[in-house]
């Protein structure tokens, strides 16, 4: 299958700068994969389609202000750094630093100026004149990423919180007012390099209305890296190398998704980050759907506590495992988001839907609306 199928037209003016005032109010596509009808409705009007014994899945990751603009040591250069990935259980610290250090992956900009050995400050104290943080590279990695040593003085997030900037995906150009609103309201577990944006449309009340419906809410974490926003630069998909992200399903999650499978309730995933942790549990412990072709049975078969790296491409021909029913934005034309919810229904269905909702007027990516597949 080649990227171009999943090519579709997007007028600009359609992309999402700014998130809503009200979260729930934005619009909510229902798309009835079993006959095909779509439905525009707002999202906070999903809690109609969810039912006593789902079971919602929610990725509570929170995005760190994980931008930092600094100047290269010997020269004065502006050099910005985007934190991907917390590196420092692969890369000690030396024994003779007299300061705190962290290690990361880092997308750098411009990377030529930046190789190993090179130094970069952020920031100066008012009263000393020295830098707030202060980096050194230490290492070239996979697609010209910088293994990079961090060295400052205090707590790590605090330093984070006052140089760092929320970073916004490069689609949106206004700045934000609000930088919690590039949080779900559920945000706990640091980690993220952009936010899990299908959470973006709940609300703390809209979530209680949920539960007291009788629908549990099971939370996972995965960390959100810059990959996802990485375009796919082969022809054929299947050639595509998927980037690596943290996640971690507790045992309170299984149980809580393992008693919904058990009990006949559908898991309902929330974005595409939910899906591609729960399919890469399914994966790795060899869990199949009831009734499959590959289950062989109607036997349920638990799912167990789990963390690591996933790398799980889901594109269409892939067989869902744990995932019954998914909410997400609206994505980027040939990207791996778009794929998987390809996969989760079908492409053709798929991209007539994204046509109507460019006729339709409906506001796309991060900030954008919503759709739902049940």
């Amino acid at each position: 299958m080649e990227v171009k199928d999943f090519y579709y037209d997007l007028p600009e003016e359609l992309i999402a700068q700014d998130p809503l005032e009200k979260r729930d109010n934005s619009r909510f596509m229902v798309i009835h994969r079993d006959t095909g009808e779509i439905e525009h409705r707002r999202f906070h009007d999903v809690i109609e389609y969810l039912n006593a014994g789902d079971c919602l899945v929610i990725n509570d990751t929170k995005v760190i202000p994980a931008r930092l603009l600094g100047e290269k040591e010997e020269t004065g250069a502006a050099i910005e750094v985007l934190l991907l990935k917390d590196a420092s259980d692969r890369y000690q610290a030396p024994l003779t630093s007299s300061k705190n250090t962290r290690v990361w992956e880092c997308l750098v900009k411009p990377g030529k100026k930046m190789k190993p050995g090179a130094r970069v400050v952020f920031g100066k104290d008012e009263e000393t004149g020295e830098a707030l943080l202060s980096a050194e590279v230490i290492d070239t990695v996979e697609e010209g990423n910088r293994i990079i040593r961090f060295e400052y003085d205090g707590i790590w997030e605090e330093v984070l919180d006052k140089l760092g900037e929320m970073p916004l995906p490069p689609y949106i150009t206004h700045k934000l007012q609000d930088k919690n609103r590039y949080q779900t309201v559920y945000a706990k577990h640091e980690g993220s390099a952009a936010a899990p944006t299908a959470g973006l449309h709940f609300t703390e009340e809209l979530l209680k209305q949920i539960e007291e419906k009788g629908v549990k809410i099971a939370r996972l974490t995965l960390h959100v890296g810059l990959g996802t926003f990485r375009p796919v630069k082969v022809e054929k998909i299947e050639d595509h190398h998927m980037h690596t992200e943290y996640y971690e399903l507790s045992q309170e999650a299984a149980d809580i998704i393992n008693e919904t499978r058990r009990n006949g309730g559908r898991v309902i995933s929330v974005g595409t980050t939910s899906t591609r942790t729960l399919e890469t549990v399914g994966t790795l412990q060899d869990i199949h759907k009831p009734g499959t072709q590959d289950s062989g049975s109607s036997e349920i078969k638990d799912i167990q506590p789990s963390s690591g790296w996933t790398n799980i491409f889901i594109y269409p021909g892939y067989e869902f495992k744990i995932v019954d029913s998914l909410i997400t934005n609206f994505h980027l034309p040939e990207s791996t988001l778009i794929m998987l919810v390809s996969a989760f229904y079908n492409r053709e269905a798929v991209m007539a839907a994204y046509k109507e909702a460019v006729e339709e007027k409906y506001r796309f990516f991060s900030f954008g609306d919503s759709m739902m597949l049940i």
